[in-house]
């Protein structure tokens, strides 16, 4: 099957969001395959394309999950293929957990400083990307939030849009807020 994958542009779009999905090629960040799981090139190559048109833009991107993982191997950053087992390896199923947000990022005026969140993966932020700022930790470490310094670019590793309206939970915080937050940089 081949498929055909077509170049976004961000002429006539106000920002870029980038959704949860699979692993990145780890070729990407320059490993071997260790740990990743079934990666999808095209998908990879239209991801990463799409955002480096809209830095270039200085237009609005958001990424959550993967997407927190494009951001970063984009600008040079490297991932963990494959958390260790029971150290914050969550597939399959949301597992809510604390996590302490930087004070004065966008997060902790969105929060406050601690608040729960979900988790749904196995792959986490190694070394960070140039630019790029870690703005929320969970409390084994593993980077939960990201910032770039100087362009519109924001990513969480964890999942808002199934931490509200009919997913909400009692148990972490609203995920309408962050998306809400989010759309209101897109203007």
């Amino acid at each position: 099957m081949t498929v055909c994958v077509q170049a976004l542009t961000p002429a006539g779009f106000d920002g870029l969001l980038l959704p949860g999905g699979g692993d990145l090629d780890p070729a990407r960040y320059g490993q071997e395959l260790r740990g990743s799981i079934a990666p999808d090139p095209d998908l990879d190559r239209l991801q990463l394309d799409a955002l480096g048109a809209f830095a270039q833009a200085k237009k609005p991107v958001f990424g959550i999950c993967r997407g927190l993982q494009v951001i970063n191997v984009f600008f040079g950053g490297t991932l963990v293929q494959d958390l260790p087992q029971g150290y914050h390896q969550y597939i399959g199923c949301d597992q809510v957990h604390e996590t302490i947000a930087e004070a004065n990022s966008f997060l902790a005026a969105l929060y406050g400083e601690r608040f729960s969140v979900n988790s749904a993966h196995h792959q986490a932020i190694d070394a960070l990307g140039n630019g790029l700022q870690a703005v929320q930790h969970a409390m084994d470490g593993v980077i939960e939030a990201i910032r770039h310094t100087e362009l519109p670019v924001w990513a969480v590793q964890w999942h808002p849009e199934r931490m509200c309206f009919r997913h909400a939970r009692a148990d972490c915080v609203d995920g309408s807020v962050v998306l809400r937050w989010f759309l209101a940089q897109c203007k």
